[in-house]
Parts: C-alpha cells; sequence; structure tokens
C-alpha cells in the first residue's frame, strides 16, 4: 500500500526515471557515457552546473579583471548540454575585442588559472575539436551575455564537472593560425579568469535565465 501511495503521489516523469535507473543500479558509480549523478532523480531529470569566474591572481596591469558565472544544464540522459554565459569587467568601450572560451583540463586553482592544464581534449584531436571549446564573444558595454548549446557533457566518464572554464585575452583563430599553437590552443593568449565546475540546484539556471530573456 505504502508503494502504490507513493508511485500515485509522483508526476509520469519521475516515475520514468525511477525506472530507468532501477533497471540499470549501476548507472550512478560506472563510467558508461550515460552515468548519472542522483541529482538527475532531484531535479525531475535534468542536471545544473556552474562555474564563478574570478580574475587569474597573475595578470599583469592594464587587463581587464573579469567575474561572473558560466552555467550549465542538461537533460539525462543524452539532451544537448546548455551553456549560458554572464561575464563582467571588460572595457566599456563599443571596440572591446572578441575574448575566447573554452574548458581546460584540470579543476585546479592551486597556482591560479595557470595550473588549470590545457584545454580538456578527451578525444586527442586538434583545437577547435575540443568539447569545450566554445569559441569567441564580443563584449558589449563591459560585459559578455550568452546562451548555446555544447558538445560537453555532465554525464559519464567524460562529464566536465570538476574541471575548469577559462576565458582568455585575445581571439580564438580557430585552428586556422598555421602554427602548433593554433591547433592546441587557438593563440587565444592568457588566461583572464577561471573557475571549477560544479553541480548545483535548479534556482540558479531559472535566475540567470529570466535576465538573459529580459536582456535580449
Amino acid at each position: 500500500m505504502a508503494t502504490m501511495h507513493l508511485l500515485r503521489s509522483m508526476s509520469l516523469l519521475e516515475i520514468t526515471l525511477v525506472v530507468l535507473l532501477a533497471g540499470c543500479q549501476q548507472c550512478l558509480s560506472t563510467n558508461s557515457d550515460t552515468a548519472a549523478p542522483p541529482e538527475v532523480l532531484q531535479h525531475n531529470g535534468t542536471v545544473y552546473a556552474v562555474c564563478k569566474m574570478r580574475p587569474s591572481t597573475s595578470l599583469p596591469e592594464g587587463l581587464p579583471k573579469v567575474y561572473g558565472q558560466a552555467l550549465f544544464k542538461q537533460d539525462y540522459p543524452h539532451g544537448n548540454l546548455q551553456v549560458m554565459l554572464r561575464f563582467s569587467g571588460f572595457p566599456a568601450e563599443d571596440t572591446s575585442e572578441p575574448r575566447a572560451v573554452h574548458i581546460h583540463q584540470y579543476g585546479d586553482l592551486s597556482q591560479g588559472c595557470d595550473s588549470t592544464g590545457g584545454h580538456y581534449n578527451p578525444y586527442g584531436v586538434d583545437h577547435p575539436g575540443h568539447p569545450g571549446d566554445f569559441g569567441n564573444f564580443v563584449p558589449e558595454q563591459g560585459r559578455i551575455s550568452a546562451m548555446f548549446e555544447s558538445q560537453a557533457t555532465l554525464f559519464g566518464g567524460l562529464s566536465v564537472i570538476g574541471r575548469a572554464v577559462v576565458i582568455h585575452e585575445k581571439i580564438d583563430d580557430l585552428g586556422l593560425g598555421g602554427n602548433a599553437g593554433s591547433l592546441l590552443h587557438g593563440n587565444a593568449g592568457r588566461r583572464l579568469g577561471c573557475c571549477v565546475i560544479g553541480i548545483t540546484s535548479p534556482g540558479l539556471w531559472g535566475t540567470m535565465y529570466l535576465r538573459q530573456l529580459r536582456s535580449n
């Protein structure tokens, strides 16, 4: 009786997820491509993550100090990863140059942004074929505000949770620079700011999404 009462109180989506995960009890702990954190059940089949951007601790004078957030949302098990960027601290003039944003391999800020390693490149391919090569973003009135989909994932062995987001000094040449650096990192220059990706509740995404809609 208790089981029947519980099932009546659950939504169809919640029941579907319970059945799905019960049929694969190891999904929460294996390294399969669709391994799911427990937040999948807690948040109706969706996982949310946040990365709180802070300026690099080794910036020379004259470079912008970037603050803000990178937010992530993905439906289990194969939804496209949605990314929202809200950064500030750039020069206010309209001629501000594009800035590159990438996911880097290590969530290690022990030496500031310099200890985050190179681009997260699980497939061992040239840039810009890395799943976290987000591309270039032009600040407007000192801010970057963008929303897009990415080939990266929050699930399984290739999850970007615990890795770093880095915003760079320069434009990403998208692998067209004709040199080795171009195929590694797009010659995007120094690291202005960085942060580590961690799981969060849905509230922050909802708040920032509404702000995004109002600003468009």
